[in-house]
This record gives structure tokens, C-alpha cells and sequence, in this order.
């Protein structure tokens, strides 16, 4: 079931306008200039990874150069709260399926579009510190210049980034581009930190902007459904202060219980359809065990541990189908010792 991150910034960012804005604060100078924007069209059916988990989402445009040349933006929507070092190498793998599910469309084709990947991240805990680039992931030996003879050698591969928590607030809000967009960037930004309820009031102008836009009472419903979602107290009675200022007190009052009603509702379905997930996973998890239980592997209980705590689903999946065959834990466990 999606979250109200991946939600509110699929909604957002889904839309080409708001799309290109994203794109042109972070694409280089040379390529925003070579891009016709007007052509830049979202794919249906983006989210085509079965690997993408909770903490993330994407989004696949097409747009054409100036030239005529085709080109691929595949944006990776990242609302996780850690920082995943091993992101270049995700990201390796997400561009290479698009790339094939590509070649499949256009088997006449004898050579691929240019692809560009690109990683929006809002996560709560600091800025960014992952490797941009695969090469960085290998283990070279030798000192520094020897170790720049080997970085040669291996697969090379780097995506852009667009980290908002690194980003000044006026900045963001300087950023060219609709007022959603500019608010979105804004709200993702701040959304599960403590100054949120501190800092909306200051937003109050953008805000009757986006509510002054053609479809600025949908959106304006979107942002405040996700703060009455992601926030507090205090997030919901400074939004209730925005609101009043923009709409007006009768408005303010039919949307914030309207939408709060709903989101109780919602907390209660998605609470049970939680329950089942976890249920799911604690039984495949148990599965496994069993079977390298039945079949005399020996599992240390980190091991133990390791497997009753996943809550993915398909790679618990794998492990079982791996363990039907296992002489030794490192058959199930890729990074297990052998």
C-alpha cells in the first residue's frame, strides 16, 4: 500500500510541468538547455521494479533534444530516513531494466537512448553521504594511484542527486518552477522534522499561490491531506492557521475535518492490511528456518535473527527458494562466508 510520501510526491513530481522543474535544478546547464521541455512526457506504468520498497518510488519520462535525439529521465523518488550506501549499485540495476524493457519495445534499434538517472532524497537524518558513482563500491587494492588503475577496469556508472535536506530554505524556495513544486520541495524538505509546524506560517504566500493556480484546490487538498498525514499536533494546528489565512474560517474548518475523518479511516485499514503483511513474512521467515533446520544446515543466530527480521517479502521468497537446495548457509545468504 503506498505511503503519504511516496503518494504526495508522486502526485506532485508526476505531473511533466512539475516534472521539468525538478529536472532543470538539478540536470547540468548543457543538457537543460539541449532538452525540449515541451515534448517531455511521463510513461505510463512507471513503477515497472519489483524490488522498489516502501521507502521509495519512480517515475519514467521521455523527452526528446533539441536535435531530435530521444532521451530517457528515470527519477527515483527516495523517502527512506537512512542513507543506503549501496544506492549506486540500486540504481545500476533499476536503469539497466529500463534500458531493457527499452530495447524490447524497439528491437529494431541499434543503439539505446541516453538515460539519465536521477535519486530525489528527503530522508530526516542529514544530508546525503552515499557514493554517486558504482566505482566507488569496489575494493581496490594498492595505494591510491595504483588504486586508480583498477577503478579503470571495473563498470562505471553514476547517477545525479538531488538531496533536499542539503538545500538552504530559500533556496528552494527561489527555485524556478510552479508553486506545487516549490511547496512540494519545501514540505518533503521539512516534513518529519521539528521545525515543520514552525516554518509553515512562513510559507502562508506560497500557499495562496498555489491555491490561485487552475487546479489549486486539488492541489492545495493534496498538500494539506499529506501534513495532516505526516504531522503533529502542532504540524495540524499551524496548517489550520495557513489555511484560515487563504481560505478563509469556514473553508478551513470543512477541509480539516473532512480530511481528518478520512485519514483516521485510513489508519485503520492500512493498520490491518499491515497486520496481514507482517503476518505474511513472519510465517515465510519461519518457513525458512525450518527448512535449513530439516535439511542440517547450521544457523548461528545472527543468522536467526537476520531472517525472522526481514520484512521483504520477495527476498524472504528468494531465501526459500535458495534453502530447498541448501548444503550450507552461505547458499542462502549471499554475503555469509562460506
Amino acid at each position: 500500500m503506498p505511503g503519504p510520501h511516496d503518494l504526495f510526491a508522486r502526485y506532485t513530481f508526476g505531473h511533466p510541468e512539475r516534472a521539468a522543474a525538478e529536472l532543470r535544478a538539478v540536470l547540468p546547464a548543457h543538457v537543460v538547455s539541449e532538452v525540449d521541455w515541451a515534448s517531455l512526457r511521463r510513461e505510463p506504468g512507471s513503477v515497472v521494479d519489483p524490488e522498489l520498497r516502501e521507502t521509495e518510488s519512480d517515475l519514467l519520462f521521455t523527452a526528446r533534444l533539441r536535435t531530435g535525439h530521444p532521451l530517457l529521465l528515470y527519477v527515483l523518488l527516495e523517502h527512506q530516513s537512512t542513507v543506503d550506501r549501496w544506492m549506486a549499485l540500486r540504481m545500476l540495476r533499476y536503469v539497466v531494466r529500463q534500458v531493457e524493457r527499452w530495447r524490447q519495445e524497439h528491437p529494431e534499434s541499434e543503439l539505446l537512448p541516453i538515460i539519465i538517472p536521477l535519486v530525489m532524497y528527503h530522508g530526516p537524518e542529514g544530508a546525503w553521504t552515499a557514493p554517486h558513482r558504482v566505482e566507488a563500491l569496489f575494493d581496490l587494492p594498492g595505494r591510491e594511484e595504483e588504486k586508480a588503475r583498477w577503478r579503470a577496469l571495473v563498470p562505471r556508472f553514476e547517477y545525479l542527486l538531488d538531496d533536499l535536506t542539503a538545500e538552504r530554505e530559500e533556496a528552494l524556495r527561489g527555485r524556478p518552477g510552479p508553486p506545487l513544486a516549490r511547496l512540494a520541495w519545501l514540505v518533503l524538505c521539512y516534513g518529519r522534522t521539528e521545525a515543520l509546524a514552525r516554518k509553515l506560517p512562513d510559507w502562508t504566500a506560497l500557499f495562496a499561490q498555489v491555491q490561485a493556480d487552475a487546479e489549486g484546490a486539488e492541489h492545495l487538498v493534496v498538500v494539506i491531506r499529506y501534513l495532516l498525514w505526516i504531522g503533529d499536533e502542532a504540524v495540524h494546528a499551524a496548517a489550520r492557521r495557513v489555511l484560515h489565512s487563504v481560505l478563509g474560517g469556514q473553508r478551513t474548518e470543512e477541509l480539516m475535518r473532512s480530511y481528518g475523518e478520512q485519514l483516521i479511516e485510513r489508519g485503520l485499514q492500512q493498520g490491518l492490511a499491515k497486520g496481514r503483511e507482517e503476518g505474511l513474512t513472519r510465517g515465510r521467515a519461519e518457513d525458512v528456518l525450518r527448512i535449513l533446520t530439516a535439511r542440517g544446515v547450521q544457523v548461528d543466530e545472527a543468522a536467526r535473527q537476520r531472517i525472522l527480521s526481514c520484512t521483504d517479502l520477495a527476498t524472504l521468497d528468494r531465501w526459500f527458494d535458495r534453502a530447498l537446495n541448501a548444503t550450507r548457509l552461505s547458499d542462502v545468504l549471499d554475503d555469509i562466508a562460506q
